[in-house]
C-alpha cells in the first residue's frame, strides 16, 4: 500500500490533470453541472454494480470515475468563485468531526445504533441542516433505497417496533389488505396496498439486517443467469422458447439451479 505522502501526491496530480483538461480539451471545457449530472448518476450505478460483484479491480476503476466527477464539479465551482476542492474537503472534515463527538469529543457511543441516533439528532441541530427528520432523504432516490432510508431515519428518533418479530404481523396485515383489494379488482387499491406490502417487507429486511436493494439485485442477476441458460439450451435443441411447454422449461431451469447458476 502507498504512503500518505504518495496518496497526497496522487491527489495533487489529479487536480493538475483536471486543470489541464478544463483548459485544453474542447469536450471538458464545455461541461457544466447540468451536463455532467446524468453521467454522474451512471457512474454511481456502475460503482454499485462493481460493489455487488465484489470485483476489486472494477471497484477501483469506478471509484476513480466517480472521483473525477467530484473534482470536476469542484473545478466548476472554483471557476464560478463559489467554492473549490479545498472547501469541499474542509466542509466534509468539519461535518465528520461535529457528527462524531464520541471520537473527537467527550461523548460516549456504546454501539453503532447509538452512533446513528446521535448522527440524526446532530443533523437537526446543524446551522443550515435538516429542519425535519425526513428532510434529508433525496426525492430522486430509487424507491427501494428511499424506503430504507426513510425507515432508518424514523428508527433513529425512536419510531420503531420494540421487538423485530412484530414486523411480521404488519406484513400479514398488509398482505390481507392487498388480497381484499384483489378480490374486488380495484386498480388503485391494489397499487396502494402492494406498495404498503413492499414497504413492510423492506422494514422487515431492515430489522433483520438485510439490505433489500442488494438482495433484490442478487436475485435479478440469478434470474438472468438461469434464464440465459434456459435460452441457450433451447437454441442448442433447435427450438424456440415459445414452442416449449412450461414443464419443459422448468426442467432446464432446474438444471441451471443444479449447476449453481
Amino acid at each position: 500500500m502507498s504512503t500518505r505522502q504518495e496518496q497526497m501526491e496522487a491527489f495533487g496530480r489529479l487536480l493538475d490533470v483536471m486543470d489541464e483538461l478544463r483548459e485544453k480539451c474542447p469536450w471538458d471545457k464545455k461541461q457544466t453541472n447540468e451536463s455532467l449530472r446524468s453521467n454522474t448518476i451512471e457512474e454511481t450505478y456502475e460503482l454499485c454494480d462493481a460493489l455487488i460483484k465484489n470485483d476489486n479491480e472494477a471497484i477501483k476503476k469506478e471509484l476513480g470515475d466517480l472521483l473525477l466527477h467530484i473534482v470536476f464539479y469542484s473545478k466548476i465551482g472554483e471557476e464560478k468563485q463559489a467554492f473549490d476542492i479545498k472547501d469541499v474537503c474542509s466542509a466534509l472534515c468539519d461535518k465528520l468531526i461535529y457528527r462524531h463527538p464520541h471520537v473527537f469529543g467527550e461523548a460516549v457511543a456504546e454501539d453503532s445504533k447509538k452512533v446513528e441516533q446521535s448522527w440524526e439528532q446532530l443533523k437537526l441541530k446543524e446551522k443550515g441542516g435538516n429542519k425535519t427528520v425526513l428532510e434529508g432523504v433525496p426525492n430522486s432516490l430509487p424507491s427501494v433505497i428511499k424506503a430504507q432510508r426513510i425507515q432508518d431515519k424514523a428508527r433513529n428518533v425512536g419510531f420503531d417496533w420494540e421487538d423485530r418479530e412484530q414486523v411480521w404481523d404488519k406484513v400479514q396485515e398488509e398482505l390481507g389488505e392487498l388480497l381484499d383489494e384483489i378480490n374486488v379488482m380495484s386498480p388503485q387499491g391494489m397499487e396502494d396496498e402492494f406498495g404498503d406490502l413492499m414497504f413492510s417487507f423492506i422494514n422487515a429486511a431492515r430489522l433483520y439486517k438485510i439490505d433489500p436493494d442488494n438482495a433484490l439485485e442478487k436475485t435479478n442477476q440469478k434470474f438472468i443467469r438461469r434464464f440465459n441458460y434456459l435460452e441457450q439450451q433451447t437454441i442448442a435443441q433447435g427450438r424456440s422458447l415459445k414452442e416449449m411447454t412450461l414443464e419443459e422449461m422448468d426442467t432446464i431451469w432446474n438444471e441451471a439451479k443444479t449447476k449453481g447458476l
